[in-house]
């Protein structure tokens, strides 16, 4: 009876014609759903240079606040931010990117002897261990399969190529889509700079006035969980990649820079980045030395506790309070519907339902206390 009430309704009567006006809306809306097509491709074309825009505006906008509290006017602030950025990028492009180049290159040519390597010492331990004779009525050729495994890479990179080619025309158009998304960007994160303060305002504005005093904590709450996460998430992304070249050039591990920078890619997702990351690297590691497999364990180990105890609490803190388990499954559920992007943004997107529905709770306790209030107001008065 108590939900009933905080919906509006009176009666069971209610919930249940509810119930019934939301299937019909639903069916409706799945009979129409091609009116709403051009809406569906303007949201897919507007929704990645608005994500991309929206972190680069909570990178930047505490160097924007700091610039304004030296007292440089916003719109100059916003152009030495810009000119930084662009001298930063074309440093990368210059310097970076070209020494990453050959790393990788030399990492894509030498990782078939690498491969071919691992699976034969692998083949060697199992024919020599405890496991030798379950191993051994297998009758695994590893030697074939490592030399047939460049055949069966070309032949699934034919078919896959094949695959592409009947859908060029949606690849391009993806293609297409994907760097005016990029050109975009610049111009959407100018104006956040320039009025993203403003925006919360104007739409706290267009609710009645009732609701902008609870709407206004919402969106205070809900920026300060996006800024908190983005920001912290940069920070400790690039301070993990700092410590694991570092860490993997005093060893002596080969690729230890380009490893590195995957370590700090691969960070932004909890749990299941690390080991992504640390999958090349083990398998170098095993075909340089056993001893190698060792060092890189104490390194990845150091890296882990320095990151786990004194970088995260310092930088995230306890901001977005989310259960390690909840955090697994969320990554596990956005992922498998939304691939790649759905592991990147499903947790500031779930940390952004939190703050939501705990708002709509507390809303819900007032609102119920209050008619708990009512009742017994009415009940003690006497007739």
């Amino acid at each position: 009876m108590n939900v009933i009430r905080f919906l509006g309704g009176k009666s069971t009567l209610f919930v249940l014609v509810s119930i019934l006006l939301i299937g019909l809306i639903i069916v409706v809306f799945k009979e129409v759903s091609f009116i709403f097509y051009p809406i569906k491709v303007f949201s897919s074309t507007v929704v990645l240079p608005i994500i991309l825009a929206s972190i680069g505006y909570y990178l930047l906008r505490p160097i924007l606040r700091l610039l304004e509290r030296v007292r440089i006017p916003r719109p100059w602030g916003i152009l030495i931010i810009f000119l930084g950025a662009s001298g930063l990028i074309t440093l990368l492009v210059f310097l970076v990117l070209p020494f990453l180049k050959l790393q990788i290159n030399n990492l894509v040519d030498e990782f078939p002897t690498y491969f071919k390597k691992l699976a034969l010492d692998i083949d060697t331990f199992l024919r020599t261990s405890i496991f030798s004779s379950y191993y051994e009525k297998l009758d695994i050729n590893a030697l074939a399969l490592v030399e047939s495994a460049p055949d069966n890479v070309g032949k699934f990179l034919t078919d896959t190529v094949g695959g592409i080619a009947v859908g060029l025309t949606s690849f391009v158009s993806a293609l297409t889509g994907f760097v005016l998304a990029i050109v975009t960007v610049p111009f959407i994160l100018f104006y956040l700079l320039k009025d993203g303060e403003k925006l919360p305002k104007v739409f706290i504005k267009m609710l009645p006035p009732s609701m902008r005093d609870d709407a206004e904590v919402i969106v205070k709450d809900a920026d300060h969980q996006i800024s908190s996460y983005i920001q912290g998430q940069i920070l400790v992304a690039i301070c993990i990649g700092i410590m694991v070249s570092i860490g993997f050039k005093i060893i002596g591990m080969e690729y230890a820079v380009l490893l590195g920078v995957i370590a700090m890619f691969t960070s932004v997702v909890p749990y299941l980045g690390p080991l992504i990351a640390i999958t090349p690297a083990v398998i170098i590691a095993i075909v340089t030395s056993p001893f190698m497999l060792i060092k890189l364990a104490v390194v990845w180990t150091i890296v882990q506790l320095i990151d786990g105890k004194f970088i995260s609490p310092q930088i995230m803190g306890k901001s977005l309070s989310i259960h390690p388990i909840t955090i697994i499954f969320v990554l596990l559920t956005a992922g498998s519907l939304f691939g790649v992007a759905g592991v990147i943004l499903g947790i500031p997107g779930y940390a952004l339902l939190k703050v939501l529905i705990t708002h709509l709770f507390k809303l819900f306790k007032v609102r119920y206390n209050k008619h708990i209030s009512e009742e017994k107001y009415q009940y003690d008065i006497p007739d």
